[in-house]
């Protein structure tokens, strides 16, 4: 039996077996949102109990960002040699040891080598996770199923720091990193029954067996096996992208989708992690501080959510560049509203919906602008490329502050970011002669 496997997963709606890989993808997701957060909330916890300055602090936030940033640069890359799945395993693996030992550590530099290996796995697991959510989605559902993965990120930033809170107040700082561990550990058994490997890495790579590993998956999938794998093709416009996404054919969107990344993290990360504080220095007190912090992460679940929901009815570009031009709109306001409680909070929940819904179209549009051979490289690449501006965007945040910035000042200088982002994710589209017809109708390529 002869069929388009890759025709057949884009245009037959989407199995439950399908179904069942995007989700595991979006819970592995969480697991960014959860490090992130309850790093965040132990840090005061960590302060008292090892006497920390702020610079260290700051040292120890930063290492599982630095970690992250190399693990999507250096570690993703392997994915287009050894399969998506062995790396998420490994790199699932990874995460719940570093967890698990970071709450053993004995001293801060203990604590951030281990935070650091654990953002190394972080990093390497994300780039996976979005090319395997883009490649098992049906075409209609490509961009929504794999911008849900940053609802992912918000749950589990949520869900983790109202895990933290109570840890920390019942059982002390350690406790976290071991439920870290432990919910890492967990999610194990769960990626080895239902987390298939990429049948485009199958059917470009031909690993030892993969014409019985494809008939696997896709009697799984209710689709009728096949005699032979299918003869891999060059993707129209992009012949040479197989080689590296710097080639020729590809260097071009590649430098645009890292600047796009760069600029929307620098501003997502400014936005979530400054905005309880600079709310409390604006005025209000340090309960509304966390309030409007939690706010943003409750709208980024929604924002996520109807990103994805949209982009199977519209073009993905345009879409995009609607919420990057809404992002910049919403950071002025609510830099101008900041010290107004009530406007405030209001403004916050809307403007963690569409910064939020920006990340998750990044990541649903870059696994698209790659051939199968170098997908993975391409999008650790770009994560990497993003990380590198949530790295930056915090310091540049507290030199300014030190300097005599304003609260809103500092929101209004973050409107920049996104409105270059727009520049940026309007010239990959030109690039890859993007349609202007809605996804569900045609290809991105």
């Amino acid at each position: 039996m002869e069929i388009n496997v890759r025709r057949t997963v884009d245009e037959r709606p989407m199995s439950r077996f399908q179904v069942t890989a995007v989700v595991v993808c979006i819970v592995l997701n969480m697991l960014d949102g959860f490090d992130v957060l309850a790093v965040a909330f132990s840090a005061a916890h960590l302060s008292a109990d090892w006497k920390l300055t702020g610079k260290e602090i700051g040292v120890l936030l930063s290492a599982g960002l630095f970690g992250m940033a190399g693990g999507s640069m250096f570690i993703a890359p392997l994915a287009d040699r050894v399969g998506r799945r062995p790396l998420v395993i490994g790199c699932l693996a990874t995460i719940a040891c570093g967890m698990m030992a970071s709450a053993f550590a004995q001293n801060l530099t203990q604590l951030v080598a281990l935070r650091a290996a654990t953002g190394l796995g972080i990093g390497g697991m994300l780039a996976s996770t979005a090319v395997i959510a883009s490649e098992y989605s049906s075409l209609r559902w490509r961009s929504g199923a794999v911008s849900m993965q940053s609802t992912g990120y918000a749950l589990g930033a949520t869900l983790g720091g109202a895990a933290s809170a109570y840890l920390l107040m019942h059982f002390g700082w350690r406790s976290v990193f071991v439920f870290g561990g432990l919910a890492t550990a967990i999610v194990l058994p769960l990626v080895l029954s239902s987390l298939p490997e990429s049948l485009d890495f199958l059917i470009a790579r031909r690993p030892a067996f993969a014409l019985d590993k494809v008939n696997n998956i896709l009697e799984r999938m209710g689709v009728e096996r096949i005699s032979a794998l299918p003869k891999t093709e060059p993707t129209i416009g992009r012949e040479q992208s197989s080689a590296s996404p710097l080639s020729h054919g590809t260097m071009g969107q590649t430098l645009c989708i890292w600047a796009a990344f760069f600029c929307v993290m620098a501003g997502f990360y400014f936005v979530m992690s400054w905005t309880p504080k600079l709310l409390v220095q604006a005025g209000l007190s340090a309960v509304q501080g966390i309030t409007g912090g939690v706010l943003l992460n409750v709208g980024g679940m929604v924002g996520c959510t109807l990103f994805s929901f949209a982009s199977a009815r519209c073009n993905v570009v345009r879409l995009l560049a609607g919420f990057l031009v809404a992002s910049a709109l919403l950071i002025g306001m609510f830099g101008a509203v900041s010290s107004s409680l009530s406007v405030a909070l209001i403004v916050s929940v809307i403007l963690g919906a569409v910064i939020s819904a920006c990340v998750g179209g990044l990541y649903a549009l870059t696994p698209r602008l790659y051939a199968p051979q170098v997908r993975a490289t391409g999008v650790g690449w770009a994560i990497g490329m993003g990380r590198a501006g949530a790295i930056l965007a915090p310091f540049a945040v507290g030199a300014l502050l030190d300097s005599g910035w304003s609260v809103s000042g500092l929101y209004y200088l973050f409107c920049g970011p996104f409105i270059l982002a727009v520049l940026f994710v309007v010239s990959i589209s030109l690039k890859t002669s993007v349609p202007a017809l809605p996804e569900g109708q045609q290809a991105l390529h």
